[in-house]
């Protein structure tokens, strides 16, 4: 279940701007809109995003995610010390939004099965790379959350760790697809924005404090390039509630739901994510949900 990747490019993955810039706004040339999106419309979008970003993304994060880490969140929540997942010795698991590759190598090390999947050409390249620095191997798939291309019953764990979730339009298909690709007994876990986030502006200074949209409107937000009318960026809002029904509504039983809080000894901040804000509001939701076997 590999794929083959070309040659990374060759050039230092020196930052050309910091995530602040990516949370201040819309980038220059793009205008934010409201409106209905179709699956495939967020995919391209998303797609052609993080083919862009996945260079400074890595160099802004890498370090702090390590080549062989699993991360939940930017709070910094760590599998080694919830184990969310449960044991995965011997276990097929399957990471949705897996980007470098950074926790299914975790995985790897600890005797699973682990099989990446990401939108992003670019952020695969990006894990062949790791894999080749470290002399690991973890076969990755180029593809969409949104329709899995795996045979049914054919993982025992199925996870997105952060950010991958929300760039999904149908979730209810989403947690379907998921449950048809799990064998029975087997366990679906993924972190994403708090959805109370969806309130505020995406800003890690006093400005992310200001209520400034209603949690209950699930419009999805899109960013349409001033030039030629192209979606370029897609994000998708449920509530705690819609997430909860998706997951029952799918089979699933939900054994968990963690709203991590800021740690005393963290100051990294991390797009929108900052001590400021997340001393007074939850930033990630990790849901742990099993498939009654």
């Amino acid at each position: 279940m590999s794929s083959v990747l070309p040659e990374p490019h060759p050039d230092p993955f020196a930052l050309s701007a910091e995530d602040a810039a990516r949370v201040s706004g819309p980038a220059a040339g793009v205008h934010p809109e409201r409106r209905t999106v179709t699956e495939q419309e967020t995919v391209r979008a998303n797609r052609a995003d993080w083919d862009a970003y996945a260079d400074e993304y890595q160099a802004t994060h890498g370090p702090f995610l390590g080549d062989a880490g699993f991360l939940w969140s930017p709070e910094g929540v760590r599998e080694d010390d919830h184990r969310f997942l449960g044991a995965v010795r011997g276990r097929t698991v399957l990471e949705i939004g897996s980007g470098a590759g950074q926790c299914s190598r975790w995985l790897t090390e600890r005797g699973a099965r682990a099989v990446g999947l990401d939108v992003s050409w670019r952020q695969l390249q990006h894990s062949r790379r790791i894999d080749e620095e470290h002399g690991t191997q973890v076969p990755v798939v180029c593809g969409s959350g949104a329709g899995l291309p795996f045979a049914a019953r054919s993982f025992d764990v199925v996870f997105s760790a952060f950010g991958a979730l929300q760039f999904v339009a149908d979730a209810a298909a989403l947690a379907a697809d998921v449950a048809r690709v799990l064998r029975p007994g087997g366990r679906f876990a993924f972190s994403i924005t708090h959805p109370t986030r969806w309130m505020f502006h995406d800003d890690p200074g006093e400005d992310g404090l200001k209520v400034v949209q209603s949690y209950f409107d699930r419009t999805p937000y899109v960013e349409v390039d001033d030039a030629d009318g192209s979606t370029r960026y897609v994000e998708h809002h449920r509530t705690l509630g819609d997430w909860v029904g998706v997951l029952v509504g799918a089979g699933f039983v939900l054994r968990a739901l963690a709203e991590p809080t800021w740690p005393d000894d963290h100051d990294r901040t991390w797009g929108g994510w900052s001590r400021a804000r997340g001393l007074l509001t939850p930033g990630t939701a990790i849901f742990v949900a099993d498939l009654p076997g």
